[in-house]
């Protein structure tokens, strides 16, 4: 699906639901910093088969998307630094998932990696999401930035040996979220590192990200029963 930000390109990938909820449920896709990528649309599927529209966002534009992770470095750590655009690309997206027929009251917003954060600040921004879900995503923002009350549920399915999100990040997290009054879940996976639900990451975590079968398992398991519940 095409769309615009601007005069900025962008391509995401929708999918409409095989047997479609009542309510006409929908997931917003949040890819890793790659972009769009075989694991967010096989995401994007496995939604599709249990019933709910789903939308993989274009964050970076048909012409941007990086050619490698130093690229990617790049392109991720502005949209990082620059947290209202991001959330406009978000929002944009969120409009694309409206028009292939979603229900604007019905959705959630999950992510993967830069996508978590993405999910997260979908909220910090308060947009129209009944929740977020974050897959091994950074947790956190500059400390100068206010902290606004969050509407929204949120699920945060991390790696508990993450070596790229430090204990003081994640501690402020958690204060965040209990400053913001935000119905929010944290769930940490043993023996589990960043990028664990991504089978191309290899299988050493030495490297600091690495698969986790067992941990990918879990973490699909919590985002459906997410699902149910906030939406």
């Amino acid at each position: 699906m095409d769309y615009k930000d601007g005069e900025q390109k962008l391509s995401g990938f929708g999918v409409k639901p095989q047997n479609g909820l009542k309510e006409k449920s929908g997931v917003l896709i949040l890819p890793a910093w790659m972009g769009i990528d075989e694991h967010s649309k096989e995401s994007a599927a496995e939604l599709s088969k249990l019933g709910y529209y789903a939308f993989v966002a274009d964050i970076y534009g048909v012409d941007k998307r990086p050619k490698n992770a130093a690229e990617a470095g790049k392109n991720a750590g502005y949209y990082k630094q620059n947290f209202a655009d991001y959330q406009r690309r978000i929002q944009l997206a969120l409009d694309q998932l409206v028009k292939l027929g979603a229900n604007p009251d019905k959705i959630v917003v999950m992510g993967y990696c830069f996508g978590g954060t993405g999910a997260l600040e979908a909220v910090r921004g308060n947009l129209k999401v009944q929740g977020a879900v974050s897959f091994h995503g950074g947790l956190g923002k500059d400390a100068s930035r206010a902290v606004n009350k969050i509407n929204s549920k949120v699920l945060v399915l991390h790696g508990a040996d993450d070596p790229y999100v430090p204990k003081a990040e994640v501690d402020a997290f958690q204060e965040e979220m209990k400053s913001s009054g935000a119905d929010w879940q944290m769930v940490f996976y043993a023996n589990a590192v960043h990028a664990f639900t991504h089978k191309d990451a290899g299988s050493d975590n030495s490297k600091g990200a690495a698969y986790n079968e067992l941990a990918e398992k879990r973490s699909w398991i919590a985002f459906k029963n997410f699902l149910k519940e906030a939406l």
